[in-house]
């Protein structure tokens, strides 16, 4: 059946906190995926807890897909939570998409600078381990400087399919990425945050997705709504504005690009 915007105008939304939203805004996102032409869900998780949860929906709907990792922006994980993380990823590891979403935190560091971001890069490289060795892509929270630092290790470890969610950061950065052959994935914020429009200009459209980060609220002409996996349209539209491209041409470029970076 041809979705409401027709089916050369289908999109995946590359990272949403699924588990995150009430039962009763799942079942409602879910119910209308098709209508509103989105393919396919990457719910992310936050913790161990998160992840079996979007496990189950994974189970229960094919075009929900879960990765499995540790949101940096909360209190680290001991030795014991840790290796109950790993254990539950080696275990499943064939069941998930990716290994996300994992990085450092950045925001909490701006609330205490004096927050030690060792044991936050201990366990990201461990998860940078895991990436490769089941060969899956990893799903980023890493900004501004903190990218560069990620950098590094995905380099020491030779990761090829890196994936920085909502990325900012300088040119200098930026440039690395595009480098890296990096992905990185824009939000529906595209609308009206300047920085995001310039990041879009600058940015290879070859190397990049489109995502929600539900159900985190925008502001803009979202105020006061659900953020549901439907924004992504709007978000293609400027992306082409801004590109100056045909809008069929990027739908199918960011299609594809989702397709091949997820192995879906």
């Amino acid at each position: 059946m041809e979705n409401n915007f027709g089916s050369a105008r289908s999109l995946i939304d590359a990272h949403i906190h699924l588990d995150k939203y009430t039962k009763s805004e799942q079942q409602l996102i879910m119910s209308e995926m098709e209508c509103a032409g989105i393919e396919s869900l990457i719910t992310v998780s936050y913790d161990l807890a998160s992840a079996k949860e979007n496990l189950k929906l994974s189970r229960e709907h094919n075009n929900i897909k879960a990765a499995f990792g540790f949101h940096p922006e909360q209190q680290v994980l001991n030795d014991e939570a840790m290796q109950e993380l790993i254990t539950f990823i080696e275990l499943h590891n064939q069941e998930m998409i990716a290994i996300g979403e994992v990085g450092l935190p950045y925001y909490m560091r701006k609330e205490n600078p004096f927050l030690s971001i060792d044991p936050y890069l201990e366990i990201l490289e461990q998860f940078i381990i895991l990436a490769k060795r089941y060969k899956k892509p990893i799903v980023l929270h890493a900004i501004y400087g903190d990218a560069g630092v990620v950098c590094n290790l995905l380099e020491k470890h030779a990761i090829k399919y890196a994936h920085f969610h909502w990325f900012k950061g300088d040119t200098i950065t930026i440039e690395r990425l595009i480098r890296n052959g990096y992905f990185i994935s824009i939000t529906p914020d595209v609308l009206y945050e300047q920085k995001i429009q310039h990041l879009v200009k600058q940015y290879p459209l070859s190397q990049m997705l489109v995502e929600t980060d539900g159900p985190w609220p925008f502001t803009g002409p979202f105020e006061g709504q659900m953020t549901h996996p439907q924004m992504i349209h709007q978000s293609i539209e400027t992306i082409a504005s801004i590109k100056e491209l045909e809008i069929a041409d990027v739908y199918g470029q960011i299609l594809r690009n989702t397709k091949q970076f997820y192995q879906i």
